[in-house]
C-alpha cells in the first residue's frame, strides 16, 4: 500500500547533475561540454536578446507595417453612468472628477460616452462630448459647456 513513508519517484524521473570538467572518464573532462573555441567557450560569453547565431534575426526578416502618429490624442473615456454620481446641480469638471477618483492625475483630456443613464441635471464642462451624450445630458436638465 503507498504510504507517505514509502513514496519515491518513477523510475528515471530523477537524473544525477552534471559533474563537468571532472577528468576524461566522466565524458565531461577538458573541454567541459563546450567544444573547442568560439564565443560558447568562453567564459563570461552571453548573446544579445533576439541572436541567432549570425542568421538575420526573425525581427528583422519581418517587413515593417504601418506607423504610429505621434500627435494622436489619447482622450480617457467617462460614461454618463460616472457622471449620475454627482449630485442634482454640481459643476462636473476635471477637479470634480479627480476628487470622486473616476480619473487619475496623469489622465490626459476626458471624453464623455452616453453609456448608461443620466437622472440628475448637472453641468458639465469637460474636453469632450458624443452627441447622443450631450443629448441625454440636456434631456436630464443638465447643461453642457466644452
Amino acid at each position: 500500500m503507498l504510504k507517505l513513508n514509502n513514496l519515491s519517484p518513477e523510475k528515471g524521473a530523477r537524473r544525477n547533475k552534471k559533474r563537468i570538467g571532472r577528468g576524461p572518464g566522466s565524458g565531461l573532462g577538458k573541454t567541459a561540454g563546450r567544444g573547442h573555441k568560439g564565443a560558447r567557450s568562453r567564459s563570461g560569453y552571453s548573446s544579445k536578446p533576439g541572436f541567432e547565431g549570425g542568421q538575420m534575426p526573425l525581427h528583422r526578416r519581418l517587413p515593417k507595417r504601418g506607423f504610429t502618429n505621434i500627435f494622436k490624442k489619447e482622450y480617457k473615456i467617462i460614461s454618463l453612468t460616472d457622471l449620475d454620481r454627482f449630485d442634482a446641480g454640481t459643476t462636473v469638471n476635471r477637479q470634480a472628477l479627480l476628487d470622486m477618483g473616476i480619473i487619475s492625475e496623469k489622465d490626459g483630456p476626458i471624453k464623455v460616452l452616453a453609456n448608461g443613464e443620466i437622472t440628475k441635471s448637472v453641468t458639465v464642462e469637460l474636453d469632450k462630448l458624443s452627441r447622443t451624450a450631450t443629448d441625454k445630458i440636456t434631456a436630464a436638465g443638465g447643461t453642457v459647456k466644452e
